[in-house]
Formats: C-alpha cells, sequence, structure tokens
C-alpha cells in the first residue's frame, strides 16, 4: 500500500516537482552515501538465444568465456567490501531466480532529485525486474518519480552530467528514440538542459562511454563518443580522462564516483587506471569479469540512492 510519502507518481504535469527530502541525489559525483545492488545469488548468465539483446554478450560467448557461478560471487563480494570500505551503505534488490539479470541493477531504474524512474526492459525475460525496483522504493519511502511507458529505456541511457544537466542516450534498440524522448520532456519541464546522445546498438548505453568520476571530470571513451558530445562536454568545464576502446569494450569505461576522489573501477581497466590516479583519484578495481562479460559494468550494476552534495 502506498502512501501520500510514497506516490507511485510523484512526477507533476509541467515541472515544479518537489524534490525529495528523505533521500538526496542531484548528480553522478558527490560522495555516495547509500546505493542499490542486484542480488549476486540468483545471477546468471542469458543463453545463447537471447544474446542478440548485447553485442557484449555474443562477443563473450564467441570468445568461448562461460558463466562460473563461484567465482561471481567471490567477485561480488569484493565489489561489495569496496563500497564498505568507502563508507557506502549498500542495498540490495529481493533475489528472484525468474530475473537472472536483475544484478545490473542500473536498468531497471533510475533516481532523480524528485524520486526514482521506472523504465521499461527491451528484452522480455528481463522485463521482470521492475517489479522489485518498485517494492524496494515504496518500502524504503522513496518516491516513483514516474514509468516510462513510450517503449524501451534503460537507466544506462539516463546520464546525469551535473546538477540539472543530464546527457540520455538512446540507440532505437536497448532504449527507443521515442521513450528517450518522453524522459527528456519530464525533465525540461523541470529546467533541465537535456543533451540527446544517439547511439549504435552495439555500445549498448551510453554509460558504457561516458561517466562522470567527479563534479569537473569524467571518463570518456574518445573512439566511441561523438565529437560533439565531447565538445559539449567540454564546454561544460568537464575535463576528459580518456578510455580505451579495448577498455571500453570490456566495460572499463564503465566506472562509479564514490565522491572525495574515489572511483570505483574494475582490474582489467588497467590503462584507464592508470590515467586516473595519476590525476590524483584513490580507484578501487575490484576483477568483475564473470559480470562485464555478461554485458554489464560496476556501473550497470549499481543505482545511487543519496549522495552528498557535490
Amino acid at each position: 500500500m502506498t502512501t501520500q510519502s510514497t506516490p507511485l507518481r510523484a512526477r507533476r504535469d509541467g515541472g515544479n516537482t518537489p524534490e525529495m527530502t528523505g533521500w538526496y541525489l542531484k548528480s553522478e559525483a558527490g560522495p555516495l552515501r547509500d546505493v542499490l545492488l542486484g542480488p549476486a545469488e540468483t545471477f546468471g548468465w542469458l543463453g545463447m538465444e537471447n544474446a542478440e539483446y548485447s553485442s557484449l554478450v555474443r562477443d563473450s560467448l564467441r570468445r568461448g568465456y562461460r558463466f562460473d557461478r563461484e567465482l561471481a560471487l567471490r567477485q561480488h563480494r569484493e565489489m561489495v567490501s569496496a563500497y564498505e570500505d568507502a563508507g557506502v551503505t549498500c542495498h540490495f534488490l529481493p533475489e528472484d531466480p525468474s530475473t537472472v539479470m536483475q544484478v545490473y541493477a542500473r536498468d531497471s531504474s533510475f533516481m532523480t532529485p524528485y524520486g526514482a524512474v521506472i523504465c521499461q526492459m527491451a528484452n522480455p525475460r528481463r522485463r521482470g525486474e521492475y517489479a522489485a525496483a518498485l517494492r524496494f522504493y515504496l518500502a524504503n519511502d522513496i518516491p516513483v518519480y514516474d514509468m516510462v511507458s513510450a517503449g524501451s529505456f534503460e537507466g544506462g541511457d539516463f546520464n546525469i552530467i551535473r546538477p540539472g544537466v543530464a546527457l540520455v542516450g538512446y540507440t532505437d534498440h536497448r532504449s527507443e528514440g521515442a521513450a528517450a524522448r518522453q524522459v527528456a520532456d519530464w525533465f525540461t519541464a523541470e529546467g533541465w538542459e537535456i543533451r540527446f546522445a544517439p547511439i549504435d546498438p552495439f555500445y549498448v548505453h551510453i554509460d558504457l562511454m561516458v561517466c562522470m568520476l567527479s563534479e569537473h571530470c569524467a571518463a570518456v571513451c574518445l573512439d566511441t563518443t561523438d565529437a560533439d558530445i565531447v565538445a559539449w562536454l567540454r564546454g561544460l568545464g568537464i575535463e576528459i580522462i580518456p578510455a580505451t576502446f579495448e577498455e571500453t569494450m570490456n566495460l572499463g569505461c564503465n566506472v562509479v564516483a564514490l565522491g572525495n576522489d574515489r572511483v570505483l573501477s574494475t582490474a582489467a581497466a588497467t590503462d584507464l587506471n592508470a590515467r586516473m590516479r595519476a590525476a590524483g583519484f584513490h580507484v578501487y578495481d575490484p576483477d568483475m569479469t564473470q559480470f562485464t562479460r555478461a554485458g554489464g559494468g560496476v556501473h550497470c550494476m549499481c543505482q545511487p540512492l543519496r549522495r552528498d552534495p557535490a
């Protein structure tokens, strides 16, 4: 049962939606306090018959990689330990053996200053993931800003660059243009600046190639990100630390800003990790290959719930 404090649609037509008070998230850069993660216990790779939904999974299967459950559980625990070491409280979606990809908690929803947006997944076998996310938000008094209804749209394509500014990606596959425009219209009405980033389906989501590291710094794959997007980021005063194409295709650019010049990365992103450390960042780099080879990195695996102002 919902209450006035946890509505199923907090968004006001025409904008002026009240911001959350009990929870706070306006950026991808402020010190991270609470994060929502998916359950590793029920994680598994979708089979070859579903590989058409991710070019990254197809590539892993072609290379002969296969799922190792015990290794995945150890890697997930190492990631959780990194969050805890950084002072982040980890919350977990409930286990459901029917939603084996729920570990990628960013896909089914995304957080905003006004509450959570419930997404619509492209893969029919993943559409049920919205239910666990919705139950979590309502149980924790997090309002639902709105639910995507115009087509498929996934959370990795809503990329907050700074308060009131977002990069919205779409491929017309995982996230469709019509749904991206629906989401963008909501936030434009709230006074946000929205920049669209149409990308090739091969690259899945915009957070594969652009991730904030701090308020004024981002990891960007220059080989895959359109030059006008790069120029736009630089015009906002954002310093770019480049990620290589090879690392990006291994989800190496898919990193999480923890705040206070700390970043959660992965062991495989050796070149990017070295560049970030040289720029003064403290980098956590657990081995996450069981998850990256299935098509999602650490940014895909988390849903920030609360951040201090950057």
